[in-house]
């Protein structure tokens, strides 16, 4: 593959991705930012619901529960 044609390749990637970052939608009191890297554990016994709605509302298959990906086109 040429170098020109690697880059016009990585060019749509990139303009592809970036319009889809576009249609992500957040709340502002999602972009908080957290301090010294660590993170509390949980027991895993529960979910954030408003993250589950906010990635089933930006995914654009989904199935029952499921969100529906593509797998190894590329």
């Amino acid at each position: 593959m040429s170098e020109e044609k690697i880059r016009s390749e990585a060019r749509r990637i990139l303009d592809k991705f970036g319009k889809s970052l576009s249609k992500v939608k957040f709340k502002e009191k999602d972009l908080k930012i957290k301090e010294g890297g660590f993170r509390e554990e949980g027991s895993g016994s529960e979910c954030d619901s408003e993250f589950r709605e906010r990635m089933f509302s930006n995914a654009p298959e989904r199935e029952d529960n499921f969100i529906v990906a593509e797998k190894k086109k590329w």
